[in-house]
């Protein structure tokens, strides 16, 4: 047992903050993370918190090492230690995902904000970034929003795909501009696994964003790096701002498994395929009033995916157009169809980003002239023609073909000791509906869950109530609905279902390890969410490999091509670890979806559709120039040849530090919960007997040990209640007995303080500077008169104890030593702290200087160029023929001399205006340099160790 003296000890170090790159740092994020955290992952993590002057990161682990978790810890320490103004941009399709993420990883309060709730918030009169959330957000938002961001003044901004920015060194990329303009004072966490693509420049563009001021300008940077190769400088001015973690590194403690690909055959119908023939004619008209003129290519993209989904998804999309165009033959203030109009809410969400941005950049495009209601009754009479010829259709080749892949799949997943579960993709909730019934009506009753946006059917709903019925007293209730309703749907999966059948949109954030078939029903043509489906499934923690099930209709040669592609040149099926960085990074270079589009529209024959493709491979350039392959390694390499021993010994340290701290958290809570809670040591969990401070009684577990009761974690109401009750102890003198046996931990103290005594002080030291870091100092020593390292106190305090006496007196020449002790351990850690803080001062002074150096010599180097030049026409002009080629060589002489009496001008203003914002930088670090510091004794004691 311990005591009220451990107690304080124990909150104070609980909430102390510490900076700079040691585990201190992610204390408190560690106690909060629901998951296996990895060795890399906790480095990256410190990477981030390497230096309190740094504007930002980029973490550029390969794909499937868990770039979310590591930007996770970041936040949660953030959080912990009271900054809470943070900021998460990512792709629109990758929001929930990240809401998950930090809802069930790291239990901290998250809001998906899009300008809708935006504008909400603002009608309301709140204001939308205040709601003491982590706001999650979109690219395009970001870019909507500069001012606000700005004003609100964000202490943290992750970047999700942050090589969506690096092309913003160019002045078309507007979007990548806009969003450095809303984060420039932002520190920035910048998350991607190709920093660089095409061009070293690109690498140029994400420094800026952390800091414009890391090199000179895009042309120094382009002369010194691009033209003179100079990568070994790169990679040393770069190694404060990056990491990166290879696959191959952590292979001893990452096992992954292997995808099967299962390639599901077709042949559709003569009906089917004739009703696909006329329906592609009719999307290749260029006047048509069932598609949208603002999103005419993303409309034509979804209705042609719909035709290759279903019949039946097909229907329902015909019908939802011809009644919208029948309102538009009869009601004239009804002006035009628009994508929301057509499509549902799953298939919405798939484009949002994309439907966002098409608004932006066609905001003022509306049809000029009227209607012409000739040619609308003539495509309602076509529209209808569709119907009727689908209506006809009373054999779906494409189902049947799902019944033999399930049977198939289902026969070989015992061999590789996986359940059996099979997780079906369609883009479309009508086709979820049909597959549902179809399944259900072929041996697999009561056999399926299905899952999409709303999750509002009869089943789910009977389910989600079931769910809460059965945990409404354990506290897995997140109060959430939404968020509740996908649990629910999950672990009945898990527990009860063979099938899920889930819409792309809807399954983005699951983490469905425990199932080992994935059957893509429908094709996305974005590899990146093939990519993202398959991750679902085939992902850290997945024990079995994973098949992975693919339908071609091969009476469609367009369909088997893009098939072809992504098999065969992307490796999505068949690979331990997927596509490639490079790969699928090409695809956003060459807007891969749009291209794909682009061949179903305009080509019809066999010979058309194969060039096309054969273009399109050719400018995808998947096999990089090998000068480019050259200059990613030797730019992008780790430089640790010892990655794989570090990486060995921060996992034993890291298991070390959370088992000391779990160990001081727990007896913590036993201490303090005491009277209101009986405590089980084996299963580090409590049974609360009734409501303490507002929070629910029932089973708790400690979060690294969670079975079915309430996760307990520091960020918990209840946890921050033992704390806050710990740090108001006021404590007196006292004589403390520790004792080494006792406790729960194994504890090693020198056999020289065995059957020992002494006198101890705890002091706590607050220091303000670059930032704000709180210590814990001990100063102990023997009867004998040896003093106790830092170390040994707190081991000392790892035992368990008692408390001997009431209040003592210690005498006066024992607290004057222990004073004048306490004050030297003080200046010491001081003078510690100070050369770390000179450290990184001169780390960012050293930055300042290469920036002035850059922008400096590059001017220097422009006006060597034109005095070379100079030096050259003059030697021209001696040689000069005749006087004609003289006078003209004169005058190029004049012109250069002009211009370098300009660039002399240049370099000098430019000189005086470099070293003036040099001088201003420096100032502002000096600044921040002054340090306030506050010191003061939480308790003294005298103790015995036994």
């Amino acid at each position: 047992m311990i005591t009220e003296y451990h107690a304080k000890y124990y909150a104070n170090l609980l909430t102390q903050k510490s900076i700079g790159s040691t585990l201190d740092s992610l204390s408190q994020s560690l106690l909060n993370a629901a998951v296996d955290i990895n060795p890399h992952q906790i480095e990256a993590a410190l990477f981030a918190f390497r230096s309190p002057l740094s504007k930002g990161i980029i973490l550029a682990d390969e794909v499937g090492l868990g770039k979310t978790i590591e930007a996770g810890l970041v936040i949660c320490q953030y959080w912990a230690t009271g900054k809470r103004k943070i900021l998460i941009v990512c792709p629109a399709s990758l929001r929930k995902q990240w809401s998950y993420e930090l809802s069930d990883k790291f239990g901290i309060d998250n809001e998906v904000l899009d300008t809708k709730y935006y504008n909400d918030y603002l009608r309301n009169g709140k204001l939308p970034f205040m709601q003491k959330k982590v706001v999650i957000c979109s690219y395009h938002f970001v870019s909507k929003h500069i001012e606000a961001i700005k004003a609100h003044g964000f202490e943290l901004a992750v970047v999700d795909e942050a090589h969506k920015l690096r092309n913003v060194y160019k002045k078309g990329s507007k979007t990548a501009h806009a969003v450095k303009d809303a984060l420039h004072n932002v520190k920035k966490i910048l998350l991607t696994a190709t920093p660089f693509q095409n061009s070293l420049m690109e690498l140029y563009g994400l420094t800026s964003v952390i800091d414009e001021n890391m090199f000179g300008d895009s042309r120094s940077f382009r002369a010194d790096y691009v033209n003179e190769g100079n990568y070994s400088e790169l990679q040393e001015r770069m190694s404060p701002y990056y990491k990166r973690t290879l696959r191959s590194e952590v292979k001893e403690y990452i096992n992954y498994t292997k995808r099967l690909p299962l390639t599901q055959q077709f042949e559709a119908t003569d009906a089917e395929q004739q009703l696909y023939n006329d329906i592609s004619e009719f999307l290749r008209r260029e006047n048509l009033y069932s598609v949208p003129t603002r999103q005419k290519m993303l409309t034509t993209m979804m209705i042609r995916k719909i035709l290759a989904s279903s019949t039946y998804a097909l229907i329902g999309t015909l019908h939802t157009i011809k009644d919208r165009l029948k309102r538009l033959l009869n009601d004239e203030e009804y002006k035009q169809i628009r994508i929301e109009d057509i499509l549902e809410a799953d298939e919405l969400e798939l484009l949002d980003q994309e439907i966002e941005e098409d608004e932006h950049e066609d905001s003022d495009s509306e049809p000029e002239d009227g209607i012409d209601r000739k040619a609308l009754v003539e495509e309602i009479e076509t529209i209808k023609g569709f119907i009727a010829g689908a209506l006809k259709i009373t054999s779906d080749s494409k189902s049947a073909a799902l019944l033999s892949a399930l049977e198939n799949a289902f026969l070989e997943l015992p061999t590789l000791g996986a359940n059996r579960k099979a997780l079906i993709f369609t883009e479309s909730t009508r086709t979820q509906k049909y597959l549902k019934e179809f399944l259900e009506e072929n041996g697999y009753h009561n056999k399926i869950v299905i899952f999409n946006g709303s999750n509002s059917d009869r089943e789910s709903n009977a389910i989600y109530q079931g769910w809460c019925d059965r945990n409404s007293y354990n506290g897995t209730l997140s109060g959430i609905k939404a968020v509740d309703r996908r649990m629910a749907l999950i672990e009945y999966f898990r527990d009860s279902a063979e099938i899920m059948i889930a819409t792309e949109a809807a399954a983005e954030g699951l983490n469905l390890q425990f199932c080992s078939l994935i059957v893509n029903y429908d094709l996305p043509w974005n590899p990146q969410r093939i990519e993202q489906r398959i991750g679902r499934c085939h992902r850290y923690g997945q024990r079995s490999d994973v098949v992975v099930v693919n339908f071609v209709n091969q009476r469609n040669f367009a369909d088997v091509r893009v098939f072809t592609l992504l098999q065969d040149k992307f490796h999505l099926f068949n690979d331990i670890f997927g596509a490639s960085d490079e790969i699928l990074g090409q695809t956003d270079a060459i807007d891969f979806e749009k291209r794909i589009l682009q061949i179903y529209q305009e080509c019809r024959t066999e010979k058309e559709i194969n060039e096309a493709f054969e273009r399109l491979q050719d400018d995808m350039q998947i096999e990089i120039d090998e000068q480019l392959r050259v200059t990613k390694k030797q730019v992008l390499q780790n430089f640790d040849i010892d990655v794989q021993e570090r990486l060995k010994l921060a996992k034993e340290q890291a298991g070390a530090f959370l088992n000391r701290y779990e160990h001081i958290f727990w007896e913590l809570t036993k201490f303090i919960l005491r009277d209101n809670a009986i405590f089980n040591d084996n299963e580090y969990s409590f049974q609360l007997s009734k409501p303490v401070s507002g929070c629910a009684s029932g089973k708790y577990d400690l979060l690294s040990k969670k079975t079915d009761g309430i996760p307990y974690r520091l960020s918990h109401p209840l946890a921050q209640y033992v704390v806050q009750q710990a740090s108001e102890f006021d404590l007196t003198s006292t004589k403390l007995t520790f004792e080494q046996d006792r406790s729960l931990l194994k504890i090693t103290l020198p056999n020289y303080l065995k059957n020992t005594s002494g006198y101890m002080v705890l002091s706590t030291l607050d220091i303000s500077a670059f930032d704000s870091e709180q210590y814990s100092v001990f100063t102990a020593f023997t009867q004998s008169g040896y003093y106790l390292t830092q170390e040994e106190c707190e081991k000392l305090f790892l035992c368990a104890g008692t408390v001997e006496a009431g209040k003592i007196d210690i005498a006066t020449n024992i607290r004057r030593n222990l004073a004048n002790n306490a004050e030297q351990h003080v200046k010491s850690k001081l003078s510690e702290i100070d050369s770390r803080n000179l450290q990184y001062f001169r780390e960012e002074e050293e930055r300042i200087f290469r920036w002035e150096k850059d922008l400096i010599e590059m001017i220097e180097r422009e006006l060597d160029v034109v005095k070379r030049q100079i030096r050259e026409q003059e030697r021209y002009s001696r040689q000069a023929a005749n006087l004609e080629e003289k006078a003209t060589i004169t005058r190029k002489i004049y012109e250069l001399e002009r211009l370098k009496r300009r660039k002399r001008n240049e370099l000098a203003e430019r000189e005086d205006e470099v070293g003036e914002r040099r001088r201003g930088m420096i100032a502002e670090l000096d600044k921040r340099m002054v340090k306030q510091t506050t010191s003061h004794d939480v308790f003294m004691i005298e103790w015995k160790l036994i």
